[in-house]
């Protein structure tokens, strides 16, 4: 005969506080980098359409594959740590 186990504690969703700095993270690097990457053939377009050429390739990535990582693993340091 086995006894149930008690419930696991659910790690919650991170605060908005920590969402902002995980995206942070993940933002500065990939806009450094893109200016980087753009600069040679963009060098005398207008500072508007560079931050739109550049928010066009940062930002899918950002969401769809650099932030979703850095909260899986936010979450792991977070699970070991109870």
């Amino acid at each position: 005969m086995t006894l149930p186990q008690p419930p696991r504690p659910t790690v919650g969703p991170p605060s908005v506080h920590v969402r902002a700095v995980i995206t942070w993270i993940a933002i500065f690097p990939l806009v450094t980098l893109g200016l980087y990457a753009i600069a040679p053939i963009s060098g005398d377009w207008n500072p508007v359409l560079r931050a739109f050429a550049l928010s066009i390739v940062v930002v899918p990535v950002a969401v769809y594959l650099v932030v979703p990582r850095l909260l899986r693993g936010y979450a792991a340091i977070r699970s070991m740590r109870r």
